[in-house]
């Protein structure tokens, strides 16, 4: 498949070639994928996103499978045992802010039933199809996600600025960037057809 137009960001790293081809952009409603990806997105800042994408199982492990509900419990014996955990990025502050995210996921998931419910609901349960035809024209954030970023802030969250905000609705297909000459573009595009929630 290397003979196939991507995405230029994704180089020939296997890791964020696969990524790339089978994640990134697809629609996601999974609430347990969906606090992952937050999480991840959270973790990446001043990061390279290859460097969590290495340590990607590392997180599944130290964070319970990304169950919201085992997360919430951590304690601060948790916390201070992950600072420890190679497997993951060891900074305090996105070890707990993801125990704290994790609390105030489990608030969203209660008012509204899914944490899925609440934040399709700002596209209106059917992904924004860009049409970009370079990696330089994608925005790093959108007023939008400024909006869920002050939104999510005011409910709790923590590490969820509008650029971690913007990478996270791409992630979980919010919002289609693929460039144009992309061949995930149309296959993306189509399976963000009609509303997804």
């Amino acid at each position: 498949m290397a003979h196939l137009n991507r995405c230029s960001w994704c180089g020939q790293h296997s890791d964020y070639v696969s990524y790339h081809d089978e994640e990134w952009g697809v629609p996601e409603t999974n609430d347990h994928v969906l606090f992952e990806l937050l999480t991840l997105e959270g973790a990446q800042a001043g990061l390279s996103w290859l460097t969590i994408l290495r340590k990607r199982e590392g997180y599944r492990k130290a964070f319970a499978k990304f169950d919201p509900s085992k997360v919430a419990g951590f304690s601060e014996r948790d916390i201070v045992r992950l600072q420890a955990d190679a497997t993951i990025v060891r900074n305090k502050l996105k070890i707990s802010s993801t125990v704290t995210n994790a609390a105030a996921f489990l608030n969203v998931m209660e008012s509204h039933g899914t944490f899925a419910n609440f934040i399709w609901d700002y596209v209106d349960g059917i992904p924004i199809q860009n049409e970009f035809g370079q990696l330089s024209d994608l925005p790093a954030q959108t007023a939008l996600a400024e909006q869920i970023s002050k939104d999510l802030k005011k409910l709790g969250f923590r590490f969820v600025g509008p650029t971690i905000t913007y990478a996270f609705m791409q992630a979980a297909g919010m919002v289609n960037d693929h460039v144009t000459s992309c061949f995930r573009r149309v296959e993306v595009a189509r399976l963000g057809e009609g509303r997804v929630v």
